[in-house]
Protein backbone atom coordinates (compact mmCIF):
# COMPACT_ATOMS: atom_id res chain seq x y z
CA UNK A 1 0.00 0.00 0.00
CA UNK A 2 1.06 3.49 -1.07
CA UNK A 3 -0.18 7.19 -0.46
CA UNK A 4 0.18 9.60 -3.29
CA UNK A 5 -0.08 13.43 -2.43
CA UNK A 6 0.57 16.19 -5.16
CA UNK A 7 -0.04 19.59 -3.10
CA UNK A 8 -1.37 22.70 -6.07
CA UNK A 9 -1.95 26.04 -5.78
CA UNK A 10 -5.73 25.79 -4.86
CA UNK A 11 -6.27 21.99 -3.67
CA UNK A 12 -4.15 19.40 -2.16
CA UNK A 13 -4.65 15.92 -2.82
CA UNK A 14 -4.28 12.17 -1.31
CA UNK A 15 -5.38 8.84 -2.29
CA UNK A 16 -4.28 5.47 -0.84
CA UNK A 17 -3.86 2.79 -3.16
CA UNK A 18 -3.00 -1.05 -2.87
CA UNK A 19 -1.62 -1.59 -6.16
CA UNK A 20 -3.41 -0.09 -9.01
CA UNK A 21 -6.01 0.07 -6.54
CA UNK A 22 -7.88 3.63 -5.26
CA UNK A 23 -8.74 2.34 -1.72
CA UNK A 24 -9.17 6.03 -0.37
CA UNK A 25 -9.13 9.85 -1.88
CA UNK A 26 -9.25 13.29 -1.01
CA UNK A 27 -9.78 16.75 -2.16
CA UNK A 28 -9.05 20.10 0.35
CA UNK A 29 -8.14 23.44 -0.47
CA UNK A 30 -4.70 24.21 -0.62
CA UNK A 31 -4.18 25.87 3.09
CA UNK A 32 -1.68 28.86 3.58
CA UNK A 33 0.37 26.46 5.44
CA UNK A 34 1.02 23.78 2.94
CA UNK A 35 2.24 21.23 4.88
CA UNK A 36 -0.44 21.35 7.64
CA UNK A 37 -2.51 19.97 4.58
CA UNK A 38 -0.15 17.13 4.00
CA UNK A 39 -0.70 16.19 7.28
CA UNK A 40 -4.56 16.75 7.60
CA UNK A 41 -4.67 14.41 4.06
CA UNK A 42 -2.52 11.57 5.91
CA UNK A 43 -4.77 11.45 8.65
CA UNK A 44 -8.39 11.73 6.65
CA UNK A 45 -6.74 8.56 4.28
CA UNK A 46 -5.90 6.77 7.18
CA UNK A 47 -9.64 7.27 8.81
CA UNK A 48 -11.49 7.47 5.68
CA UNK A 49 -9.73 3.79 4.69
CA UNK A 50 -9.86 2.18 8.67
CA UNK A 51 -5.64 1.12 7.40
CA UNK A 52 -3.65 0.92 10.01
CA UNK A 53 -0.33 3.42 9.23
CA UNK A 54 1.89 0.26 9.69
CA UNK A 55 0.69 -0.87 6.94
CA UNK A 56 1.95 2.09 4.41
CA UNK A 57 5.05 0.41 2.34
CA UNK A 58 6.01 4.22 0.82
CA UNK A 59 4.62 7.95 0.64
CA UNK A 60 5.04 9.53 -2.61
CA UNK A 61 5.15 13.70 -2.55
CA UNK A 62 4.57 16.04 -5.34
CA UNK A 63 5.12 19.96 -4.02
CA UNK A 64 5.05 23.50 -5.08
CA UNK A 65 7.04 24.49 -2.55
CA UNK A 66 9.58 25.54 -4.28
CA UNK A 67 9.24 26.54 -8.12
CA UNK A 68 6.58 29.42 -5.71
CA UNK A 69 10.04 30.48 -4.15
CA UNK A 70 11.47 31.01 -7.94
CA UNK A 71 8.41 33.12 -9.35
CA UNK A 72 7.97 34.77 -6.04
CA UNK A 73 11.73 35.46 -5.72
CA UNK A 74 11.25 34.50 -1.74
CA UNK A 75 13.07 32.62 0.76
CA UNK A 76 16.04 32.12 -1.63
CA UNK A 77 19.67 32.05 -0.55
CA UNK A 78 22.40 34.56 -2.22
CA UNK A 79 24.62 32.45 -4.26
CA UNK A 80 27.99 32.78 -5.48
CA UNK A 81 28.51 31.89 -9.16
CA UNK A 82 31.24 30.56 -10.41
CA UNK A 83 31.92 30.08 -14.17
CA UNK A 84 34.57 27.69 -15.40
CA UNK A 85 35.31 28.60 -19.03
CA UNK A 86 38.28 31.46 -19.62
CA UNK A 87 39.28 32.72 -21.86
CA UNK A 88 36.14 32.54 -23.70
CA UNK A 89 32.16 33.06 -22.46
CA UNK A 90 33.42 36.48 -21.09
CA UNK A 91 30.88 38.53 -22.90
CA UNK A 92 27.91 36.92 -21.67
CA UNK A 93 28.28 36.31 -18.09
CA UNK A 94 26.21 34.94 -15.46
CA UNK A 95 22.66 35.79 -15.01
CA UNK A 96 22.60 38.07 -18.29
CA UNK A 97 18.72 37.85 -18.61
CA UNK A 98 17.64 37.03 -15.29
CA UNK A 99 14.36 39.34 -14.48
CA UNK A 100 15.61 41.89 -11.97
CA UNK A 101 13.88 41.07 -8.82
CA UNK A 102 14.93 37.91 -9.29
CA UNK A 103 18.43 38.81 -9.58
CA UNK A 104 18.71 41.29 -6.44
CA UNK A 105 17.08 37.83 -4.58
CA UNK A 106 20.00 35.89 -5.31
CA UNK A 107 22.96 38.68 -5.67
CA UNK A 108 25.10 39.45 -8.50
CA UNK A 109 28.16 37.37 -6.99
CA UNK A 110 29.77 35.97 -9.95
CA UNK A 111 33.36 34.57 -10.40
CA UNK A 112 34.71 34.14 -14.12
CA UNK A 113 37.47 31.60 -14.28
CA UNK A 114 40.13 29.24 -16.56
CA UNK A 115 38.58 26.13 -17.36
CA UNK A 116 35.80 24.30 -19.46
CA UNK A 117 35.90 21.85 -22.27
CA UNK A 118 35.30 21.58 -26.08
CA UNK A 119 32.64 19.43 -27.01
CA UNK A 120 34.56 16.36 -27.53
CA UNK A 121 36.63 16.57 -23.99
CA UNK A 122 39.50 18.76 -25.00
CA UNK A 123 40.29 21.89 -22.19
CA UNK A 124 39.81 25.17 -23.36
CA UNK A 125 41.96 25.94 -20.65
CA UNK A 126 43.64 24.35 -17.32
CA UNK A 127 42.13 25.13 -13.69
CA UNK A 128 43.55 28.05 -12.02
CA UNK A 129 43.98 26.61 -8.37
CA UNK A 130 44.89 30.45 -7.26
CA UNK A 131 42.16 31.80 -8.95
CA UNK A 132 39.21 29.32 -7.24
CA UNK A 133 41.14 30.10 -3.82
CA UNK A 134 40.93 33.52 -4.28
CA UNK A 135 37.53 33.63 -5.33
CA UNK A 136 36.75 31.12 -2.43
CA UNK A 137 38.25 34.01 0.18
CA UNK A 138 35.64 36.67 -1.59
CA UNK A 139 32.83 34.00 -0.76
CA UNK A 140 33.94 33.70 2.71
CA UNK A 141 34.04 37.52 3.05
CA UNK A 142 31.12 38.04 2.16
CA UNK A 143 29.53 35.24 4.19
CA UNK A 144 27.39 33.97 1.34
CA UNK A 145 26.02 29.71 1.86
CA UNK A 146 25.83 28.78 -1.47
CA UNK A 147 27.58 28.18 -4.26
CA UNK A 148 26.84 27.26 -7.82
CA UNK A 149 29.59 26.11 -10.03
CA UNK A 150 29.31 25.65 -14.02
CA UNK A 151 31.59 24.84 -16.23
CA UNK A 152 31.44 24.55 -20.51
CA UNK A 153 30.71 21.33 -21.86
CA UNK A 154 30.37 19.77 -18.39
CA UNK A 155 27.74 16.77 -19.70
CA UNK A 156 30.74 15.86 -21.39
CA UNK A 157 33.24 16.17 -18.63
CA UNK A 158 32.36 16.86 -15.55
CA UNK A 159 36.05 16.75 -14.15
CA UNK A 160 36.83 20.26 -13.75
CA UNK A 161 33.59 21.03 -12.22
CA UNK A 162 34.55 18.33 -9.10
CA UNK A 163 38.34 19.83 -8.65
CA UNK A 164 36.60 23.41 -8.88
CA UNK A 165 34.38 22.06 -5.90
CA UNK A 166 37.50 20.86 -3.94
CA UNK A 167 39.31 23.33 -4.10
CA UNK A 168 36.69 25.61 -2.95
CA UNK A 169 35.37 24.02 -0.02
CA UNK A 170 39.00 24.17 1.38
CA UNK A 171 38.02 27.30 1.95
CA UNK A 172 34.77 27.15 2.68
CA UNK A 173 33.60 23.76 3.90
CA UNK A 174 30.29 24.23 5.05
CA UNK A 175 28.59 25.89 2.02
CA UNK A 176 26.15 24.19 0.19
CA UNK A 177 27.17 23.69 -3.74
CA UNK A 178 25.52 23.03 -6.90
CA UNK A 179 27.05 21.91 -9.66
CA UNK A 180 25.84 22.33 -12.98
CA UNK A 181 26.40 18.51 -14.89
CA UNK A 182 24.08 17.03 -12.85
CA UNK A 183 20.98 19.56 -13.11
CA UNK A 184 20.47 20.55 -16.59
CA UNK A 185 21.85 20.14 -20.20
CA UNK A 186 24.33 21.16 -22.70
CA UNK A 187 23.78 24.59 -23.97
CA UNK A 188 25.79 27.11 -20.82
CA UNK A 189 23.53 29.82 -20.52
CA UNK A 190 20.16 27.23 -19.43
CA UNK A 191 21.73 24.72 -17.48
CA UNK A 192 23.91 27.66 -15.49
CA UNK A 193 20.64 29.58 -14.38
CA UNK A 194 19.36 26.01 -13.17
CA UNK A 195 22.34 25.67 -10.97
CA UNK A 196 21.80 28.98 -9.60
CA UNK A 197 18.41 28.72 -8.76
CA UNK A 198 19.38 25.14 -7.41
CA UNK A 199 21.92 26.81 -5.16
CA UNK A 200 19.80 29.04 -4.11
CA UNK A 201 17.10 26.96 -2.94
CA UNK A 202 19.55 24.83 -0.41
CA UNK A 203 18.35 25.88 2.52
CA UNK A 204 14.81 25.81 1.76
CA UNK A 205 15.18 22.45 0.27
CA UNK A 206 16.21 21.21 3.70
CA UNK A 207 13.18 23.10 5.80
CA UNK A 208 10.35 21.81 3.74
CA UNK A 209 11.89 17.95 3.30
CA UNK A 210 12.36 18.13 7.21
CA UNK A 211 8.42 19.25 7.42
CA UNK A 212 7.64 16.46 5.35
CA UNK A 213 9.76 14.13 7.62
CA UNK A 214 7.67 15.71 11.03
CA UNK A 215 4.17 15.29 8.81
CA UNK A 216 4.95 11.83 8.56
CA UNK A 217 6.20 11.22 12.10
CA UNK A 218 2.96 12.90 13.09
CA UNK A 219 0.56 10.39 11.45
CA UNK A 220 2.28 7.70 12.82
CA UNK A 221 3.74 6.37 9.26
CA UNK A 222 7.37 4.51 9.14
CA UNK A 223 7.78 4.45 5.92
CA UNK A 224 9.96 5.58 2.87
CA UNK A 225 9.24 8.63 1.41
CA UNK A 226 10.00 10.28 -2.27
CA UNK A 227 9.43 13.34 -3.89
CA UNK A 228 8.05 13.43 -7.48
CA UNK A 229 10.35 14.80 -10.22
CA UNK A 230 9.43 16.82 -13.10
CA UNK A 231 9.92 14.01 -15.43
CA UNK A 232 7.50 11.59 -14.10
CA UNK A 233 9.87 9.77 -11.74
CA UNK A 234 10.68 9.50 -8.39
CA UNK A 235 13.47 10.85 -6.21
CA UNK A 236 14.59 10.22 -2.69
CA UNK A 237 14.21 12.96 0.11
CA UNK A 238 18.36 13.08 0.26
CA UNK A 239 17.93 13.80 -3.79
CA UNK A 240 15.08 16.40 -2.95
CA UNK A 241 17.73 18.24 -1.01
CA UNK A 242 20.30 17.82 -3.52
CA UNK A 243 18.49 18.73 -6.36
CA UNK A 244 15.11 20.61 -5.54
CA UNK A 245 14.67 21.97 -9.18
CA UNK A 246 13.58 18.86 -10.30
CA UNK A 247 10.73 18.93 -8.79
CA UNK A 248 9.31 22.26 -11.08
CA UNK A 249 6.19 21.07 -12.81
CA UNK A 250 5.98 17.65 -11.14
CA UNK A 251 2.20 18.67 -10.95
CA UNK A 252 1.23 18.44 -14.12
CA UNK A 253 3.39 15.52 -14.83
CA UNK A 254 1.75 13.66 -12.24
CA UNK A 255 -1.24 14.29 -13.75
CA UNK A 256 -0.44 12.96 -16.59
CA UNK A 257 0.80 9.93 -15.37
CA UNK A 258 -2.30 9.53 -13.48
CA UNK A 259 -4.63 9.90 -16.56
CA UNK A 260 -2.74 7.22 -18.34
CA UNK A 261 -2.96 4.55 -15.46
CA UNK A 262 -6.82 5.67 -15.18
CA UNK A 263 -7.76 5.48 -18.69
CA UNK A 264 -5.27 2.90 -19.76
CA UNK A 265 -4.69 5.01 -22.97
CA UNK A 266 -0.76 5.12 -23.44
CA UNK A 267 -0.56 7.43 -26.41
CA UNK A 268 -3.50 10.56 -25.92
CA UNK A 269 -3.88 14.26 -24.82
CA UNK A 270 -4.30 15.35 -21.40
CA UNK A 271 -6.27 17.97 -20.08
CA UNK A 272 -5.85 18.80 -16.65
CA UNK A 273 -8.19 21.27 -15.47
CA UNK A 274 -7.80 22.31 -11.70
CA UNK A 275 -9.14 25.65 -9.90
CA UNK A 276 -6.66 28.40 -11.05
CA UNK A 277 -5.47 26.74 -14.37
CA UNK A 278 -5.78 23.68 -17.47
CA UNK A 279 -2.60 22.17 -18.48
CA UNK A 280 -2.87 20.14 -21.60
CA UNK A 281 -0.02 18.35 -22.80
CA UNK A 282 0.30 14.84 -24.62
CA UNK A 283 1.26 11.07 -23.43
CA UNK A 284 3.92 9.29 -25.13
CA UNK A 285 4.31 5.60 -24.07
CA UNK A 286 2.34 6.20 -21.09
CA UNK A 287 4.97 8.75 -20.40
CA UNK A 288 4.48 13.17 -20.58
CA UNK A 289 6.17 14.43 -24.14
CA UNK A 290 9.39 16.45 -22.86
CA UNK A 291 9.83 20.20 -23.70
CA UNK A 292 12.38 20.30 -26.60
CA UNK A 293 12.84 24.17 -26.08
CA UNK A 294 13.88 26.21 -23.34
CA UNK A 295 11.64 26.18 -20.64
CA UNK A 296 11.30 29.60 -18.38
CA UNK A 297 10.40 29.20 -14.68
CA UNK A 298 10.15 32.53 -13.07
CA UNK A 299 11.18 34.19 -15.99
CA UNK A 300 14.44 32.49 -16.32
CA UNK A 301 15.68 30.16 -19.37
CA UNK A 302 16.39 26.92 -18.50
CA UNK A 303 17.08 23.87 -19.79
CA UNK A 304 16.52 21.19 -17.36
CA UNK A 305 14.43 18.58 -18.35
CA UNK A 306 10.45 19.47 -18.01
CA UNK A 307 7.27 18.62 -19.90
CA UNK A 308 5.31 19.98 -22.60
CA UNK A 309 2.70 21.85 -20.99
CA UNK A 310 0.68 24.65 -22.52
CA UNK A 311 -1.27 26.18 -19.56
CA UNK A 312 -4.19 28.14 -19.80
CA UNK A 313 -6.30 30.67 -17.21
CA UNK A 314 -9.48 28.69 -17.08
CA UNK A 315 -9.92 26.39 -14.15
CA UNK A 316 -13.08 25.81 -11.40
CA UNK A 317 -12.25 28.88 -10.19
CA UNK A 318 -11.96 31.33 -13.24
CA UNK A 319 -14.02 34.19 -12.69
CA UNK A 320 -16.52 34.43 -15.05
CA UNK A 321 -17.50 37.78 -17.03
CA UNK A 322 -20.48 38.88 -19.28
CA UNK A 323 -19.59 41.55 -21.35
CA UNK A 324 -20.65 41.45 -24.95
CA UNK A 325 -19.48 37.95 -25.19
CA UNK A 326 -18.42 35.63 -21.77
CA UNK A 327 -14.79 36.19 -20.63
CA UNK A 328 -13.49 33.33 -18.50
CA UNK A 329 -10.49 34.17 -16.51
CA UNK A 330 -7.60 34.44 -16.31
CA UNK A 331 -7.75 35.41 -12.71
CA UNK A 332 -9.48 32.85 -10.59
CA UNK A 333 -10.30 32.90 -6.75
CA UNK A 334 -7.82 29.84 -6.02
CA UNK A 335 -7.95 28.26 -3.04
CA UNK A 336 -10.73 30.63 -1.87
CA UNK A 337 -13.45 28.96 -4.43
CA UNK A 338 -15.73 26.71 -1.47
CA UNK A 339 -16.00 30.52 0.04
CA UNK A 340 -16.23 32.77 -2.43
CA UNK A 341 -18.20 31.07 -5.21
CA UNK A 342 -21.59 32.02 -5.58
CA UNK A 343 -22.63 28.00 -5.04
CA UNK A 344 -20.74 27.87 -2.13
CA UNK A 345 -22.58 30.73 -0.47
CA UNK A 346 -20.38 33.41 -2.43
CA UNK A 347 -20.82 36.41 -4.32
CA UNK A 348 -18.23 36.23 -7.04
CA UNK A 349 -19.54 34.35 -10.11
CA UNK A 350 -16.96 31.29 -11.14
CA UNK A 351 -16.57 28.66 -13.75
CA UNK A 352 -17.52 25.79 -11.69
CA UNK A 353 -20.92 28.76 -11.02
CA UNK A 354 -21.52 28.56 -14.96
CA UNK A 355 -21.48 24.56 -14.81
CA UNK A 356 -23.64 23.96 -12.04
CA UNK A 357 -26.27 26.21 -13.72
CA UNK A 358 -25.37 24.42 -16.99
CA UNK A 359 -26.51 21.06 -15.50
CA UNK A 360 -22.75 19.29 -15.74
CA UNK A 361 -22.26 19.63 -11.93
CA UNK A 362 -24.05 18.81 -8.50
CA UNK A 363 -22.06 20.80 -6.04
CA UNK A 364 -23.65 23.55 -3.83
CA UNK A 365 -26.67 25.26 -4.06
CA UNK A 366 -27.79 25.30 -7.73
CA UNK A 367 -30.82 27.79 -6.85
CA UNK A 368 -27.99 30.60 -6.26
CA UNK A 369 -27.47 30.69 -9.74
CA UNK A 370 -30.86 29.72 -11.15
CA UNK A 371 -30.87 33.12 -12.02
CA UNK A 372 -28.57 32.98 -14.84
CA UNK A 373 -29.57 33.82 -18.66
CA UNK A 374 -29.46 30.14 -20.46
CA UNK A 375 -27.94 31.48 -23.44
CA UNK A 376 -25.18 33.24 -21.43
CA UNK A 377 -24.24 30.14 -19.59
CA UNK A 378 -24.04 28.34 -22.69
CA UNK A 379 -22.14 30.56 -24.62
CA UNK A 380 -19.58 30.76 -21.68
CA UNK A 381 -19.18 26.58 -21.65
CA UNK A 382 -18.95 26.87 -25.34
CA UNK A 383 -16.22 29.07 -25.28
CA UNK A 384 -14.24 27.33 -22.63
CA UNK A 385 -14.55 24.21 -24.70
CA UNK A 386 -13.15 26.18 -28.18
CA UNK A 387 -10.68 27.25 -25.83
CA UNK A 388 -9.77 24.18 -24.48
CA UNK A 389 -9.62 22.46 -27.96
CA UNK A 390 -7.48 24.96 -29.64
CA UNK A 391 -4.95 24.19 -27.22
CA UNK A 392 -4.83 20.65 -27.88
CA UNK A 393 -4.84 21.21 -31.46
CA UNK A 394 -1.99 23.43 -30.41
CA UNK A 395 -0.56 20.51 -28.83
CA UNK A 396 -1.06 17.78 -31.07
CA UNK A 397 2.21 16.52 -33.93
CA UNK A 398 -0.88 15.50 -36.40
CA UNK A 399 -4.13 16.63 -37.98
CA UNK A 400 -6.12 13.17 -37.42
CA UNK A 401 -8.52 13.48 -34.08
CA UNK A 402 -6.63 11.56 -31.02
CA UNK A 403 -8.84 10.56 -27.90
CA UNK A 404 -8.31 13.23 -24.95
CA UNK A 405 -8.24 12.08 -21.03
CA UNK A 406 -9.79 14.95 -18.98
CA UNK A 407 -8.39 15.02 -15.61
CA UNK A 408 -9.00 17.22 -12.16
CA UNK A 409 -11.33 18.92 -10.19
CA UNK A 410 -12.17 21.17 -12.76
CA UNK A 411 -12.78 18.32 -15.18
CA UNK A 412 -16.68 19.46 -14.40
CA UNK A 413 -16.30 22.27 -17.06
CA UNK A 414 -16.76 19.89 -20.12
CA UNK A 415 -18.98 17.99 -21.02
CA UNK A 416 -19.22 14.74 -22.69
CA UNK A 417 -17.77 15.90 -26.37
CA UNK A 418 -14.65 18.29 -27.03
CA UNK A 419 -14.42 19.72 -31.17
CA UNK A 420 -11.88 18.42 -32.59
CA UNK A 421 -11.26 14.86 -30.17
CA UNK A 422 -12.08 11.22 -31.55
CA UNK A 423 -13.59 10.95 -28.01
CA UNK A 424 -13.41 12.71 -24.54
CA UNK A 425 -12.64 10.45 -22.19
CA UNK A 426 -13.22 11.01 -18.24
CA UNK A 427 -11.99 8.20 -15.92
CA UNK A 428 -12.81 6.93 -12.47
CA UNK A 429 -11.11 9.19 -9.82
CA UNK A 430 -10.35 11.72 -12.89
CA UNK A 431 -10.32 14.57 -9.97
CA UNK A 432 -7.22 13.09 -7.76
CA UNK A 433 -5.11 12.09 -10.95
CA UNK A 434 -2.23 13.80 -10.01
CA UNK A 435 -2.17 12.62 -6.50
CA UNK A 436 -2.52 8.80 -8.57
CA UNK A 437 0.58 9.91 -10.34
CA UNK A 438 2.37 10.27 -7.87
CA UNK A 439 1.42 7.19 -6.28
CA UNK A 440 2.34 5.14 -9.39
CA UNK A 441 5.36 7.40 -9.81
CA UNK A 442 8.44 5.12 -11.17
CA UNK A 443 12.37 5.85 -10.89
CA UNK A 444 14.49 6.41 -14.01
CA UNK A 445 17.83 7.34 -15.65
CA UNK A 446 19.00 9.44 -18.38
CA UNK A 447 21.62 10.30 -20.92
CA UNK A 448 22.44 13.08 -23.04
CA UNK A 449 25.59 12.74 -24.44
CA UNK A 450 27.85 13.15 -27.67
CA UNK A 451 29.50 10.20 -28.84
CA UNK A 452 31.76 11.25 -31.91
CA UNK A 453 31.10 8.32 -34.47
CA UNK A 454 33.42 6.92 -36.61
CA UNK A 455 35.58 3.85 -37.24
CA UNK A 456 36.27 3.36 -33.54
CA UNK A 457 32.66 3.38 -32.44
CA UNK A 458 29.52 3.05 -34.47
CA UNK A 459 26.21 4.49 -34.49
CA UNK A 460 24.20 1.44 -33.26
CA UNK A 461 27.31 0.82 -30.50
CA UNK A 462 26.88 4.76 -29.35
CA UNK A 463 23.14 3.88 -29.31
CA UNK A 464 23.80 0.59 -27.39
CA UNK A 465 26.24 2.47 -24.28
CA UNK A 466 23.37 5.05 -24.19
CA UNK A 467 21.20 2.80 -23.10
CA UNK A 468 23.05 0.32 -20.96
CA UNK A 469 23.88 3.75 -19.01
CA UNK A 470 20.66 4.89 -18.80
CA UNK A 471 19.29 1.64 -17.36
CA UNK A 472 22.54 1.77 -14.99
CA UNK A 473 21.68 5.05 -13.61
CA UNK A 474 17.88 3.63 -13.52
CA UNK A 475 18.97 0.99 -11.30
CA UNK A 476 20.87 3.00 -9.15
CA UNK A 477 17.78 5.06 -8.32
CA UNK A 478 16.04 2.31 -7.15
CA UNK A 479 14.62 0.29 -9.82
CA UNK A 480 14.25 -2.88 -10.37
CA UNK A 481 15.99 -4.35 -12.26
CA UNK A 482 14.11 -6.94 -14.77
CA UNK A 483 11.19 -3.96 -14.43
CA UNK A 484 13.68 -1.69 -16.34
CA UNK A 485 12.59 -0.15 -20.03
CA UNK A 486 13.52 2.50 -22.32
CA UNK A 487 10.54 4.85 -22.72
CA UNK A 488 12.32 7.57 -25.06
CA UNK A 489 15.14 7.82 -27.25
CA UNK A 490 16.64 11.09 -29.44
CA UNK A 491 19.55 11.42 -31.44
CA UNK A 492 20.88 14.64 -33.03
CA UNK A 493 24.20 14.76 -35.41
CA UNK A 494 25.51 18.22 -35.14
CA UNK A 495 26.65 19.58 -38.36
CA UNK A 496 28.42 22.58 -36.95
CA UNK A 497 31.27 20.65 -35.06
CA UNK A 498 33.57 18.58 -36.54
CA UNK A 499 34.13 14.59 -35.71
CA UNK A 500 30.76 13.10 -36.41
CA UNK A 501 29.16 14.53 -33.81
CA UNK A 502 26.13 12.78 -32.56
CA UNK A 503 24.06 14.18 -29.35
CA UNK A 504 22.25 11.08 -27.99
CA UNK A 505 19.20 11.42 -25.19
CA UNK A 506 17.86 8.16 -23.66
CA UNK A 507 15.53 7.59 -20.95
CA UNK A 508 14.66 4.78 -19.05
CA UNK A 509 12.69 3.60 -16.13
CA UNK A 510 11.22 1.14 -13.60
CA UNK A 511 9.53 0.35 -10.85
CA UNK A 512 10.77 1.29 -7.15
CA UNK A 513 12.20 -1.59 -5.19
CA UNK A 514 10.84 -0.97 -1.83
CA UNK A 515 13.36 -1.56 0.93
CA UNK A 516 16.80 -1.09 -1.24
CA UNK A 517 18.76 1.95 -0.23
CA UNK A 518 19.47 4.02 -3.60
CA UNK A 519 21.77 6.49 -4.47
CA UNK A 520 21.93 9.62 -6.28
CA UNK A 521 23.16 9.30 -9.71
CA UNK A 522 23.37 12.41 -12.19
Amino acid sequence: MRIGIDVGGTNTDAVLMDGDRVLAEIKSPTSADVTTGILDGLRSLLDQSGVAPQAIETVMIGTTHFTNAVVEARRLLEVASVRLGLPATRALPPMIDWPERLANAVGRHIYLCHGGHEFDGREIAPLDADELKRAADDIAAKGLRAIAISSVFSPINADLERQAEEIIRETVPDVAISRSAELGRLGLLERENATIMNASLAELAVHITDAFRAALRESGIDAPMYISQNDGTLMTVEQAERYPVSTFASGPTNSMRGAALLSGLQDCAVVDIGGTTSDIGMLVNGFPREAKSTIEVGGVRTNFRMPDVLPLGIGGGSYVRFDSDPVVGPQSVGYQLTRLGRVFGGDTLTATDIAVAGGRAEVGDASRVADLDPDLVAGALASIEARIAEAVDRMKTESTPIPVVVVGGGSILLGNELPGAARLVRPEHHAVANAIGAAIAQVGGEVDQMFSVGPQLSRDAALEQARELAAERAVAAGAVPDSVRIVDQEELALAYVPGNAVRIKVKAVGDLELGRKTVATR
